[in-house]
């Protein structure tokens, strides 16, 4: 069977133009080609000689994996799981905590796949297993932060004043007696547990780092806080007063809180595709020669004939061989209106059947739409590459430069004559003044104040990749409906007053959307109404104070027999060019008026639109007719409008935006869920599905679309915040670095030169952060326009 060349569905009856090369299954997917398609891409794609798993042969499976934490763990899991016999392919994703493993179906069964990957402190379950990791990292501080305080506890009562000259008498025991060496003993094990229990994501971090061969910050860590803590084992041991555990339980405690902050954002963006999971049907009622029977949707195969009645999801996509029913494909779609269905019409898998019922024959495929864009999501979390901090680029030649610096001190100063222990504290303190516990917390620390003023203004911010790439942004993509529209319909062209009576007293007792515009605009008359009657996908009829009222389509009339008169056809024909939707109001057997609905325009739509339109693109893309996004083409801030794009190329539209540099997509349903996976910056509107939330990296919670520019300047103050850690991180290295490597920092100093560095940027993240324009009538824009109404478009 022939698949489209943008979004690889099945194709019955293919589109195609001379001008676009490939075959393609709408209009929509053909204008996407047309548009966007770039040799340039292609030549780019050509030239990635990275390992792909798209490009392997065997089964795929999706993995959720706990326990990664920087992009060096991509690395180390990847390589882990093709050495795994059967394993052909593994691509991981650190920001979204996902993997994707292509596999020998016949060597391994897919519950195999997770010993695989798990180990080392890494948890791997099959898609939406939840698991307990937060609450052990807070376990972890909690532990640490317990043994911490007793650790600098003793040192504040008694090994400080004693390193301070305070006569020993004036102490509660001599730390230099036999009582001390219980102290120091004492110190030695709270101060293990804090390295060994609280920095084992540390130490593991940088085993791994070691193992991949990339050097990351916490192998930088590692070494300052292991090499403080067993040099005053051994001092302990050789009966020695001064030791540095203070030093290990600062380092371990300031980076893994540092990293508890990050950890926190970055699970923000990790919920298990709750939605489209809850919105699967499990089951289905296969029409057998004897009536029926329940069966897994696993068991049906093509050609099947499924019943499915009103209040239920068709299980599989097909088409309609008996019964008439309104179908809601929303969920899939995104568009708000009831389809109907009948003898020979296709149905999506997924979408919900709201009136009537119908007996649906199997596709050749025997798979739910709503499946795909499951797999589609995990697809495009699953193989993004990982965010990249700044620090973690530089910790490739950082590290390796600070641990050649230590040990060319160390050997420096024993030739200039130094004693063992002094040259062996000299490099110590290098490694500890060179800690990055400023860098660590430069990062997250800001984030964390970034997300609260996102909050301020009505953004939750689910993933930290949002204050990296947001600022960049090139182009703005929207959905249409729910996010540049609200998906609630209302009456924009009303019937006389006698029509919009009559056709309220029967519209009260129908469910549909225009049903509801109705009743919300005219208050619903005291009326006899009886023989009410539903016809799916069609309109209502009933009988009203003894006469027979319709409200409907023109096919509804004249299925009915009712007279409709050219000029009343004419103006339904005009509505629903202009993509709204008209319904013939008439009784007693003739067409009287035609009343208007349509998709309701967001407030201050066109103001946000001409906001981000000065200093990026704006394009819309819709699943909906052209005709519906007329007022969008009209507007001088939108570059392009992309319409009848099906569920499945939405993603592989924002991926041709790619090539114009980083896209921001705005979206609201789940069918807009992989788009907002695949772009650069995923914003959901919280009116939408908890898929497209998942997905996206910051959602908007009140519904006012002028907090998407918002987005944008919280992320903008925050980057320049991170800016300013990083900074004055890297200057206080450039000071205390040469102090350490020519002796004149002991390592207590050295600690407490990297606690003040550390404090300093603790200090610079909490400060007010400027962002959010106030979201009152009036913006820092000035006042919106007032909102132009859709029947003027």
């Amino acid at each position: 069977m022939t698949h489209c060349t943008l979004c690889d569905l099945p194709v019955d009856a293919p589109v195609t133009d001379n001008a676009v090369e490939g075959t393609f299954c709408c209009r929509g997917c053909l204008e996407v080609a047309r548009t966007l398609d770039d040799p340039a891409t292609e030549s780019r794609d050509a030239a990635d000689t990275g390992p792909d798993p798209d490009d392997a042969d065997g089964e795929t499976a999706f993995l959720s994996v706990d326990g990664m934490h920087c992009a060096t763990c991509e690395t180390f899991l990847e390589a882990r799981a093709t050495d795994h016999d059967g394993v052909i392919a593994a691509a991981a994703s650190y920001p979204t905590g996902t993997m994707k493993l292509t596999y020998d179906a016949d060597a391994l069964s897919e519950s195999d796949l997770t010993e695989a990957v798990a180990g080392t402190g890494y948890d791997a379950s099959l898609q939406a297993t939840e698991t307990d990791d937060e609450y052990e990292l807070e376990g972890r501080l909690i532990v640490g932060g317990f043994f911490g305080m007793m650790t600098m506890l003793w040192y504040i009562l008694f090994l400080y004043p004693a390193y301070l000259g305070v006569d020993s008498s004036l102490l509660l025991f001599d730390p230099s007696g036999q009582a001390g060496d219980y102290l120091l003993w004492n110190m030695a094990v709270m101060t293990g547990v804090v390295v060994g229990y609280t920095g084992w994501p540390l130490l593991r971090g940088a085993y791994v780092s070691l193992r991949a061969g990339r050097p990351n910050m916490d192998l930088l860590v590692a070494m300052a806080a292991v090499t403080a803590f067993l040099y005053s084992v051994v001092a302990v041991i050789l009966g020695h007063t001064e030791v540095y555990f203070d030093v290990a339980t600062v380092i371990v405690m300031a980076v893994s809180v540092g990293d508890y902050y990050q950890d926190r954002v970055r699970r923000r963006a990790l919920d298990r595709l709750t939605e489209f999971t809850t919105q699967r049907a499990d089951s289905a009622r296969r029409r057998t020669d004897g009536g029926h029977e329940e069966v897994d949707v696993g068991a049906l195969s093509a050609g099947d004939e499924v019943v499915v009645r009103s209040g239920e999801r068709i299980p599989v996509d097909g088409s309609v061989v008996e019964g008439t029913a309104a179908v809601d494909e929303s969920l899939v779609t995104g568009e708000s209106l009831a389809v109907r269905k009948a003898d020979g019409d296709e149905v999506i898998g997924g979408s919900l059947v709201t009136q009537g019922g119908v007996v649906v024959r199997v596709g050749p495929d025997a798979e739910s739409t709503v499946d795909r864009l499951t797999n589609l999501l995990w697809e495009v979390q699953s193989t993004r590459g990982g965010v990249q901090r700044l620090v973690d680029r530089i910790a490739a030649v950082f590290v390796p430069l600070v641990v050649v610096l230590a040990v060319f001190a160390t050997i420096g100063h024993l030739v200039a004559g130094a004693t063992p222990t002094d040259a062996m504290l000299t490099g110590l303190a290098v490694l500890v003044v060179s800690c990055p516990c400023a860098l660590g917390l430069a990062t997250p620390l800001a984030t964390a104040a970034g997300i609260r003023r996102a909050l301020d203004g009505g953004t939750v911010v689910t993933g930290d990749a949002v204050f990296e790439t947001a600022t960049d942004a090139d182009v703005v993509a929207f959905d249409k409906t729910g996010t540049l529209t609200t998906g609630e319909m209302e009456l924009l062209e009303r019937a006389d007053e006698g029509a919009m009576a009559r056709a309220a007293a029967v519209e009260q007792f129908a469910e549909h959307p225009v049903a509801g515009a109705v009743t919300d605009a005219v208050p619903v008359p005291d009326a006899d109404v009886s023989g009410f009657e539903q016809h799916p996908g069609q309109g209502v009829s009933a009988t009203v104070d003894g006469e027979h009222v319709a409200v409907g389509t023109q096919a509804l009339f004249d299925d009915l027999g009712f007279d409709v008169p050219a000029n009343l056809r004419s103006r339904c024909e005009r509505a629903t060019e202009n993509g709204r939707v008209p319904a013939l109001v008439g009784w007693n057997g003739e067409a009287r008026d035609v009343l208007v609905a349509g998709d309701r325009l967001r407030s201050h739509w066109e103001a946000v639109v001409s906001t981000l339109a000065r200093d990026r693109d704006v394009v819309v893309i819709t699943g909906d007719r052209p005709e519906a996004a007329t007022p969008f083409e009209r507007h001088d801030g939108v570059d392009e409008v992309f319409a009848g794009v099906p569920p499945e190329a939405k993603a592989e539209v924002v991926e041709r935006l790619q090539s114009r540099g980083t896209v921001a997509m705005v979206g609201d349903g789940s069918n807009d869920a992989p788009a907002l996976a695949a772009a650069d910056v995923g914003i959901a509107m919280a009116s939408g599905t908890s898929l497209a939330a998942d997905a996206a990296d910051a959602v908007v919670t009140t519904d006012d679309l002028r907090a998407v520019p918002d987005v944008f300047s919280v992320t903008a103050a925050t980057r320049t915040r991170v800016r300013q850690n990083l900074a004055w991180a890297f200057c206080y290295n450039a000071v205390a670095l040469p102090l350490a490597l020519f002796g004149v920092l002991n390592p207590l100093f050295a600690a407490l030169a990297m606690t003040a560095s550390s404090l300093l940027v603790v200090g610079n993240s909490t400060r007010t952060l400027a962002g959010t324009a106030s979201h009152g009538e009036a913006s820092a824009d000035g006042p919106a326009p007032p909102q132009q109404p859709a029947a003027a478009d």
